[in-house]
């Protein structure tokens, strides 16, 4: 009962910070909302006793992109913005579409999903998160992995290059 009280808790916090993120004009205030909405992912991560997927949430998430969107903004020096006021018609019709989508759902989820496992420790062979997401990522998928790490390599490389070619060659205006 109690698990269901914070699923929900956390749940309408998120579903009205998303709405906040988007309607708000102000950036900075977008980005508040935002922050808000990662917190409460990662405490809904922590009910579904996932605590390294929140861990990730709140270092990666509410950490770095945050900050680095805030640094955008600060840089091109945002105040206001004026796009949104046309996209309420259309939000409104998107919204409206998951609401019906969820209510559905939530009907026929007894027919669709096979009951969960009572014990997960079992399931993944008595190791924890952390472990079992290290096991599976350091031998089954280790390729996978590495080929992300070099795209990753690759991209920071070009981004070095391009950025330094604007410096030592600035076109003229």
């Amino acid at each position: 009962m109690m698990e269901q009280l914070f699923f929900f808790y956390f749940a309408l916090v998120i579903a009205i910070c998303s709405m906040l993120v988007v309607a708000l004009r102000n950036p900075v205030y977008s980005a508040l909302s935002l922050l808000i909405m990662f917190f409460h992912v990662a405490g809904l991560f922590v009910t579904l006793h996932a605590e390294f997927l929140a861990a990730v949430q709140i270092i990666v998430y509410a950490g770095a992109i945050l900050v680095l969107y805030l640094f955008v903004v600060m840089l091109l020096n945002l105040k206001q913005d004026d796009r949104y006021h046309r996209q309420w018609p259309v939000a409104g019709v998107v919204g409206v579409t998951l609401i019906v989508e969820g209510v559905m759902l939530s009907l026929l989820k007894e027919r669709a999903i096979p009951p969960a496992p009572a014990d997960t420790a079992t399931a993944v062979g008595g190791l924890g998160n952390t472990e079992a997401l290290g096991d599976v990522l350091y031998s089954t998928y280790l390729f996978p992995f590495e080929v992300a790490s070099l795209i990753l390599l690759v991209a920071m490389i070009g981004a070095i290059v391009l950025a330094k070619r604007e410096l030592l060659d600035p076109k003229e205006s």
